[in-house]
């Protein structure tokens, strides 16, 4: 059995917590927070020590098998570094850092120490964007060609209300934005092109919209909405092919749907309704991770994925501040397996 322990008693604190405290090879040891009230509170709620610091914790439960670290972004990289000197396995929400440079020391230290870091990625493991995958993959659409993807609701609340300070969070674009952008890539590979335009700045505080244009090496178009101006959270998916197109909404009762063309023109088709199988998203990821570890296999979500998500999310930014297409450079970071 491995012991976990979660650092951060927010809302991915609370999800990577209550996630480990159903799996059967699992023991959740512990929750750290630098406001103890609210990592008491979490660890009451499931039987748990609650700790006030990382290093408290330690010093309490001992050794330790996995850290999750689910606090701010700015506070990524501290506490990864913590895990990985103390050779503890690594799981870090997305984004992994606010900038490469941050990211590249994170995994280069993890591979120093010989240490496994999995990036919370979490839409690889959704049913419906996984069964999406695979359509494309059996040539259920034919030959893809556009895609237009929407993500968003209301402004996140937090603590010190930290995701209004742009220069930490990195807004609407690094830290929601990038979930489609990691999954586009892990469907259709390399992107090559970014241009990006932002409401930001220009509408009421805490009310963001941005549209993002990804051109990919295979040809495909990418659109992009985020948003955190809306009421109610929901992501959409259209997926064009030659053959067909696949649709996604989660508002609606039957949320995946297969449009096939019957004839050449693709004037016409039907409506497939898929019903994938629906299981707790964050648990899927978590037992992933836990089974990577125990069984030493690679994660679906490597460190380079989690790098390359980061990248095409910052070339976004830099378009919108610069008003131009903005090409990435045909250079990969070096990760060991």
């Amino acid at each position: 059995m491995l012991k976990a322990l979660v650092i951060g008693a927010g809302t991915m604190g609370s999800t990577h917590s209550f996630a480990y405290s159903t799996m059967d090879d699992v023991q959740l040891a512990g929750i750290v927070d630098k406001n103890l009230e609210k990592a008491e509170e979490l660890a009451r709620k499931i039987g748990v020590q609650a700790f006030a610091s990382y290093e408290e914790a330690i010093e309490s439960l001992g050794a330790v098998d996995v850290v999750s670290v689910c606090v701010p972004t700015p506070s990524h990289k501290e506490y990864v570094i913590k895990a990985a000197d103390d050779c503890f396995q690594v799981v870090c929400e997305k984004p992994l850092a606010r900038n490469l440079r941050d990211a590249k020391e994170m995994i280069d230290y993890c591979k120093e120490k010989g240490v496994k870091l999995f990036v919370g990625h979490v839409v690889r493991f959704f049913p419906e964007y996984q069964r999406a995958k695979r359509m494309i993959e059996e040539g259920k659409i034919g030959k893809p060609g556009v895609v237009n993807t929407k993500r968003g609701g209301g402004f996140p609340s937090a603590s010190r209300d930290w995701y209004a300070d742009y220069n930490s969070s990195g807004g609407l674009v690094l830290d929601l934005m990038i979930h489609d952008f990691d999954y586009l890539r892990w469907c259709f590979g390399e992107v090559e092109r970014v241009y990006a335009k932002s409401a930001q700045g220009r509408a009421m505080a805490k009310l963001d919209y941005a549209l993002v244009t990804l051109r990919f090496e295979s040809g495909v178009i990418a659109h992009l909405e985020g948003t955190w101006a809306h009421q109610n959270f929901a992501t959409k998916f259209e997926i064009a092919g030659k053959k067909g197109i696949i649709h996604y909404d989660s508002s609606k009762s039957t949320p995946l749907v297969k449009g096939i063309n019957h004839n050449n023109t693709g004037s016409a088709g039907v409506a497939v309704p898929e019903s994938p199988l629906k299981e707790n998203p964050y648990i899927t990821e978590l037992k992933h991770f836990i089974s990577c570890i125990k069984n030493k296999e690679e994660s679906i979500v490597t460190p380079l994925d989690a790098y390359k998500a980061m990248e095409i999310a910052l070339a976004a930014i830099e378009s919108l501040k610069e008003g131009k297409v903005v090409e990435l450079r045909k250079q990969e970071m070096e990760v060991r397996r």
